[in-house]
């Protein structure tokens, strides 16, 4: 009764009475989120910073956007990894470029050129750099692709992924991680290994753990086993991670599936 007459409109589907007799009560739950409305639901931003890329712990993952979906994402999942922060480790940090009004009006590509000039200069070991970004950059057309593009020419190679997992693709956090993995499918895999890198030596025992977030220490626990077992894990998808590993991905012998949401 309290509900305003739209909202009581649009929350009906959501509250009903179970008619005696009858085991369904025609409760309606599984319908798209409104973008900017708060929602136990993730989102695709949430699937593909907070599940996929956030895990990748040498790499500088930016929050393109307001700063509110960054703070909300930061330190909400736990990221376990082995590392220095700020020097081979960036998994508690958080990178956003805090769209202002401005941004939204004439654009942020400069604001995130301008981002990754400072990332390089505050934190010049870091291996790699993603833009994870929101709602506002999709609906006003920024080119993070020629931006990354720009960037990592400017920096001699370095890699920089674009990811358009902007929040109102999905209606949950599911296609967040599709989006993710095309991205690495994309920008990581069948480069050409950068000079300087050291060249991956192949055995006929290399596996690939795919799926495990590391979200309590479970991808070590796994890792160990298959290594007493004579297997070399060569990638852990996405705990634990490094752009190494991601890279080396498709030239192991067998990849291994953990059974979890974002793997399938």
């Amino acid at each position: 009764k309290v509900y305003p007459e739209k909202t009581a409109k649009r929350r009906a589907k959501q509250t009903s009475r179970a008619p005696a007799g009858k085991s369904d009560c025609g409760v309606k739950s599984n319908i798209k989120s409104i973008p900017g409305v708060m929602t136990i639901r993730g989102c695709a931003y949430a699937g593909s910073k907070g599940v996929v890329w956030g895990p990748i712990k040498d790499m500088v993952h930016i929050s393109h956007g307001p700063v509110g979906c960054g703070q909300y994402s930061w330190g909400s999942r736990r990221n376990y990894y082995v590392g220095t922060t700020g020097i081979d480790s960036f998994v508690t940090l958080q990178f956003t470029s805090d769209f202002q009004e401005k941004d939204i009006v004439f654009g942020g590509d400069k604001k995130l050129d301008k981002i990754l000039d400072e990332i390089q200069e505050l934190f010049p070991l870091n291996n790699g750099i993603t833009i994870q970004s929101e709602c506002p950059v999709g609906l006003i057309g920024d080119d993070i692709e020629a931006v990354s593009r720009a960037k990592s020419k400017e920096y001699g190679g370095k890699t920089i992924v674009p990811v358009r997992c902007e929040g109102f693709r999905g209606v949950s956090q599911s296609l967040g991680h599709h989006i993710a993995n095309d991205a690495v499918r994309d920008w990581i895999f069948g480069h050409i290994e950068a000079e300087g890198k050291p060249k991956f030596e192949p055995t006929p025992y290399d596996v690939a753990i795919i799926g495990d977030y590391n979200i309590g220490g479970d991808a070590w626990s796994s890792r160990i086993l298959l290594e007493e077992m004579g297997l070399r894990v060569i990638a852990q998808w996405s705990g634990d991670g490094s752009l190494a590993e991601l890279e080396a991905t498709p030239k192991a012998k067998l990849n291994i599936c953990i059974a979890t949401v974002p793997c399938t």
